[in-house]
């Protein structure tokens, strides 16, 4: 068993997610027999499998987790990658697409990060127990089925960022190949000779030539072949991996984008996308897809950034690096870019002027103390904690905030935070995740400010009952300098910075 894992692993596909680039086709894709076929290619996966206790909505963009899958079923068993009949992935990507619909970032997640798994449903009913610190990638493979649970690992994801997933997309060999072959191939920069032995060290012999050093285009397998070596590029780890993943990607949507949208082009590349997706219900059909696509359409190359998450070695595995890793997901919940624009649908007023959570005399300085000035708030109590709303309310005075109201919430089984804001009030509510860290705040029609209790602080007001004014990084929001650092737009240089260290 030990020496199949091992051939395996050497194999496994890393599928970067070319696949949002697809959805663009899609625009031009909604009429006729061509809507009826793409809406007939289209899997999805069953939702029962997503946990019960998921994170609220984020205060304005859209999450979306795209799975590489190496399944083997179908046209994928000759493309190489896993054996057996367990579905696998090595690669997931988060990508936040931002409120106001000009920003994009997607962030990698590597395949040995260690992680806590929640309960996952098998696709015999039951669930499993709780895992900690357990590889990441493991989440896809519970159940050993086919098609791999893309249901658990945006469990994990929901329970590793608390973000809310609002879709997921799994996309395998075939359907990769297909899409690198349907835009004509995709620019890439290869530092040095590759042999087939660089790409499967089993092979115990350095093989035929695969790449060539310098700058190439690739496509089907070739371009699975470049994705997925690891040891005859840069310096042979999967961080470096991914790196070059990001930037494959990069390269794919550049090329779409020159080749312009129009159906010649988009429509092939639509097909084979569809073909080989497997999503969420919530995009299961093509006018859902054609829906998210529009949300992509206008963003520019320079704001389509990739990074990945925080991260250090742990031995033969990666940690999650904090408080870096929190401070990118509280950016991401208050959608705000990694270089600190406001990035929510209001974010950017008419005639250029800044407006929304970072606007006039609302903006929230992260480094002053959150002062109230007056500001009418209710709050209401969405625990079985006796009297948390009134210990919220007295923090709240303490202030400057006049609280009109506390009352207990319909729902007592929050497990996070909702700060609810009306009009003018979006800087407001967001400087008060500094008194309810990893709270998610969202606009509303009503006036005023509403804060709804969950158990998060209810467990950090227990320990602290007058919140500290002088915030973390991570409840700011605000990226690490390496974070910010080593993002790569869709517009860089494709061989540029392709290798950690």
């Amino acid at each position: 068993m030990t020496g199949t894992r091992g051939k395996r692993g050497s194999g496994r596909m890393r599928i970067p997610a070319v696949v949002l680039v697809s959805l663009l086709a899609l625009l031009t894709a909604g009429v006729g027999w061509v809507y009826l076929k793409l809406n007939g290619n289209i899997s999805t996966f069953d939702a029962g499998g997503l946990s019960d206790d998921r994170p609220g909505a984020g205060a304005a963009g859209q999450n979306v987790l795209v799975i590489g899958s190496d399944s083997r079923s179908g046209g994928n068993s000759g493309l190489g990658g896993g054996e057996g009949d367990v579905g696998r992935s090595d690669t997931a990507l988060l990508l936040h697409v931002y409120g106001d619909r000009k920003h994009a970032v997607g962030v990698s997640i590597p395949r040995d990060t260690l992680v806590d798994i929640p309960p996952c449903r098998r696709p015999d009913g039951t669930w499993t127990a709780p895992r900690t610190r357990a590889m990441f990638n493991s989440a896809f493979s519970v159940g050993e089925s086919a098609k791999g649970n893309p249901a658990c690992t945006q469990n994990t994801v929901e329970k590793l960022t608390g973000l809310r997933v609002d879709h997921t997309v799994v996309v395998d060999f075939e359907g990769f190949s297909a899409m690198t072959s349907a835009v004509g191939g995709v620019p890439v920069c290869v530092p040095k000779d590759v042999y087939a032995g660089d790409l499967n060290p089993n092979l115990g012999a350095r093989g035929d030539l695969l790449f060539r050093k310098g700058k190439q285009s690739v496509s089907g397998q070739k371009a699975l072949d470049y994705v997925r070596v690891r040891h005859g590029i840069g310096d042979g780890s999967d961080i470096g991996r991914i790196r070059r993943q990001q930037a494959f990607v990069a390269g794919m949507i550049k090329k779409v984008r020159s080749q312009g949208l129009n159906p010649t082009t988009l429509l092939p590349l639509a097909d084979a996308a569809t073909k080989s997706m497997t999503v969420d219900p919530g995009l299961g059909t093509a006018d859902k897809l054609i829906s998210f696509a529009m949300s992509l359409k206008n963003i520019d190359l320079h704001d389509i950034k990739f990074i990945t998450v925080p991260w250090r070695y742990a031995g033969d595995r990666v940690d999650i690096v904090q408080p870096d890793a929190d401070a990118l997901w509280a950016s991401l919940k208050a959608d705000r870019t990694i270089d600190g624009q406001d990035a929510t649908e209001k974010g950017r007023e008419p005639g250029g002027g800044t407006g929304g959570a970072a606007g006039g005399a609302a903006q929230a300085d992260a480094a002053a103390p959150v002062t109230g000035d007056g500001t009418r708030i209710s709050v209401a109590n969405g625990t079985t904690v006796t009297g948390l709303a009134a210990r919220a309310a007295a923090a709240l005075q303490e202030r400057g905030f006049t609280v009109t109201g506390t009352s207990t919430a319909p729902d007592r089984d929050q497990a996070t935070t909702v700060i609810t804001f009306g009009p003018g009030q979006a800087g407001r509510a967001r400087a008060l995740t500094r008194m309810f860290p990893g709270a998610y705040v969202r606009g509303d029609a009503a006036d005023g400010i509403s804060v709804t209790l969950g158990r998060d602080y209810a467990t950090t007001s227990a320990a602290s009952p007058a919140p500290v004014a002088e915030p973390s990084a991570a409840a700011s929001g605000t990226p690490s300098p390496e974070t910010k650092e080593q993002a790569r737009s869709a517009d860089d240089d494709p061989c540029a910075d392709l290798s950690y260290g």
